[in-house]
């Protein structure tokens, strides 16, 4: 047991490193994460103007960087609707948060409960496990849909406890998808940005409202693990 744990540690290392590694060597990519870590839309943007399938690949490159490095993901998506519009920029952006929460996922079974429990210390590793067990591929579907839960962190969890791949993985896809595509629609407005536009307003709306309903969805979620655990 000791030396299995021991493998996965060093397989989790060698898995961020080499990530890490692809993120301060190539010089794109890390110029990127530093305008994603920084908030910097513009400076993004003004990174991938012109770069055409150039750009798509950075993009698919920070998301995948996120599994490592911790960033707002709506920078990403924003710059995605801004430089390619709506639809690609749905598509790029949701196959790319796809992909990167599997390798969330992967990471956290490779590190392990143990390690993971470090990280984000074992109450909490322990409460979030109740919650996808008992509530199921509910839990994890609207988990997806409250802006304010990290991204990573879910991935993390659920390959640490076991929640089964086909379960994260579709509902990770599935439930990516509003909070995508409300980022890219917002971000395809940033050049002439004004309330008035129903897609802007319509998309704060949309936005606000899964904030006011993800407290007490939570909660709710907390108590029937409590019972039931």
């Amino acid at each position: 047991m000791l030396t299995s744990r021991w493998a996965h540690a060093v397989y989790a290392l060698a898995g961020v490193a080499a990530l890490v590694a692809l993120c301060l060597l190539v010089h794109p990519l890390r110029e990127a994460i530093g305008h994603a870590a920084h908030g910097d839309t513009k400076a993004l943007r003004e990174q991938l103007r012109g770069t055409g399938a150039a750009g798509v690949a950075l993009l698919y490159g920070l998301m995948l960087a996120h599994v490592v490095v911790i960033f707002p993901a709506e920078i990403t998506n924003m710059v995605a609707g801004f430089t390619y519009g709506i639809p690609l920029g749905i598509l790029i952006c949701t196959t790319g948060w796809f992909l990167s929460g599997l390798g969330t996922y992967a990471l956290g079974v490779i590190a392990g409960r143990p390690l993971i429990e470090k990280l984000a210390g074992a109450g909490r590793v322990a409460s979030a496990e109740r919650m996808m067990d008992r509530g199921g591929w509910e839990f994890l579907l609207v988990v997806r849909l409250l802006p304010f839960v990290p991204f990573s962190i879910v991935g993390y969890v659920a390959g640490a406890t076991n929640v089964p791949l086909f379960r994260f993985a579709w509902t990770t896809l599935l439930g990516a998808i509003p909070l995508v595509t409300l980022a890219v629609v917002l971000g395809s407005r940033l050049s002439d940005f004004s309330l008035g536009d129903p897609l802007v307003w319509g998309s704060i709306l949309v936005f606000v409202l899964l904030i006011a309903v993800g407290h007490p969805v939570g909660r709710r979620f907390q108590a029937r693990a409590k019972t039931k655990a």
